[in-house]
């Protein structure tokens, strides 16, 4: 049976609750390792990872079968079940609810991943990319007019 052909790139963030360095050096590998393991089981191609103590970057050649909120709800929930059942159970660890999703043209993929990869010198830099670091919208204020 033949099988559609595609190249969908997805840039995903998300941050630890409240922004708290919870990806710290001792559980940063499991992270990640548990993160890029939940893409291969939901048929997803995991392109780059990194991040900092205190959020998770992501790309991924995307499944034509399953969604945004899928892909990252399934990553979070494996990785932050990881680290509280078996990796470190007596640390806290928990992700915010919120995340950023983007789409990348194939032409952009080599350039997001490297932006991925290199995380450290581009915050230690302060040369971020700050549509790529959102993680969440504020919530919009009705102004009563």
């Amino acid at each position: 049976m033949r099988a559609p052909y595609t190249q969908l790139y997805l840039h995903c963030v998300w941050a630890t609750w409240d922004r708290w360095p919870l990806v710290v050096p001792q559980v940063e590998q499991a992270v990640y390792s548990a993160i890029l393991a939940k893409c291969r089981a939901l048929t997803c191609e995991p392109v780059a990872i990194g991040g900092m103590p205190d959020h998770v970057h992501l790309l991924v050649r995307l499944s034509t079968t399953l969604a945004v909120a899928d892909l990252v709800k399934g990553v979070k929930g494996a990785s932050s079940h990881l680290i509280s059942h078996e990796t470190a159970p007596a640390e806290y660890f928990k992700w915010q609810g919120s995340y950023g999703a983007f789409t990348v043209g194939k032409d952009a993929v080599e350039r997001v991943r490297h932006y991925i990869e290199r995380q450290r010198e581009y915050h230690v830099g302060g040369q971020i990319v700050p549509d790529w670091e959102q993680t969440a919208t504020e919530p919009e204020r009705w102004s009563g007019g």
